[in-house]
């Protein structure tokens, strides 16, 4: 079957994700900000560790009313503009289409069935080092592949699809059937990187190498580990070695959360902080070294 695809936020994720999509010849339409006029005039440009390319026509929007009903929804926005995807998704949704959250944080898909119960909704996690570093300019590093699996719906047969046209354009996907794990392992990596990164002005590789950082980021990730185990995710005892090797071999990186501080755009703490912090709470375990980065973290954005 063909699927017709809507990326909801074209920054770094969903500018390289649907471009490739898009490169391939699949039906996809971007839903876009700021950049609306330029890649309507000058298209989407992709700088990719796996070759550039650029889209000269695009199916640009700079309204999700002007969008057809699709598909696929690919949400690819921070998750600090939920609060706007009840509104955004009510014209582009049909009674068959398929939510797929490419998002950081935990409890994101709770919050959209509760906001438009029926939808059948995807979750999924990103491994990829890309930044939006220009009005229709994406630059993808290193990695790039993606892992899902069903929140709730019947959509089977269209994430299997999914699959298969992201592989037919060169990004390997992995369907699963354990979301909760899936986002409680993303947030292994997250927690420490993205939060430290911000409360101590640095890069992956300055927390990595160094022998202090190193500690503190080894110590958070095992408090994630123990606390998606507390919530029923199951995560193996080499997890968190395997984070640190492929982070020492990783192109010194800013993640998302310091590129947003940087730029002075909302962090999205909740989804990525607060949520673990609480869920896990509910579960009977404390993130104490969590706490303290997410109180950092808020007493920053605060000062901004």
């Amino acid at each position: 079957m063909a699927l017709s695809y809507a990326i909801i936020g074209t920054g770094g994720i969903g500018g390289y994700y649907g471009g490739c999509l898009a490169k391939f010849g699949k039906d996809v339409h971007f839903l876009f900000h700021s950049d609306y006029e330029f890649v309507k005039q000058y298209g989407l440009q992709v700088d990719s560790v796996r070759g550039d390319f650029h889209l000269q026509s695009v199916q640009a929007y700079g309204n999700s009313s002007e969008m057809p009903k699709c598909d696929v929804v690919l949400v690819c926005m921070k998750t600090t503009n939920n609060h706007l995807l009840k509104a955004i998704l009510s014209s582009i949704v049909h009674a068959n289409s398929v939510v797929v959250l490419i998002q950081n944080g935990l409890g994101i898909e709770k919050q959209l069935a509760d906001e438009m119960p029926g939808v059948s909704i995807v979750g999924a996690t990103a491994f990829i080092c890309t930044t939006k570093i220009g009005p229709g300019h994406v630059h993808h590093a290193e990695y790039g592949s993606l892992t899902m699996a069903k929140y709730c719906g019947e959509c089977e047969a269209v994430l299997q699809q999914i699959a298969a046209d992201f592989e037919e354009a060169g990004v390997q996907v992995n369907v699963g059937d354990d979301l909760n794990s899936i986002r409680w392992k993303k947030l292994v990596w997250n927690i420490p990187y993205n939060g430290l990164t911000v409360v101590l002005n640095a890069e992956t590789d300055d927390l990595t190498f160094n022998p202090d950082t190193r500690q503190l980021v080894i110590d958070l990730m095992n408090e994630v580990v123990a606390a998606g185990r507390a919530c029923g995710a199951k995560i193996s005892d080499t997890f968190v070695s395997k984070m640190i090797d492929m982070t020492e071999k990783m192109t010194p990186y800013s993640p998302s959360m310091r590129v947003d501080y940087d730029a002075h755009r909302p962090m999205e703490i909740q989804a990525m902080y607060s949520n673990p912090i609480q869920i896990a709470l509910q579960h009977g375990y404390a993130m104490k070294k969590t706490e303290v980065v997410e109180k950092q973290l808020r007493f920053l954005a605060q000062k901004r």
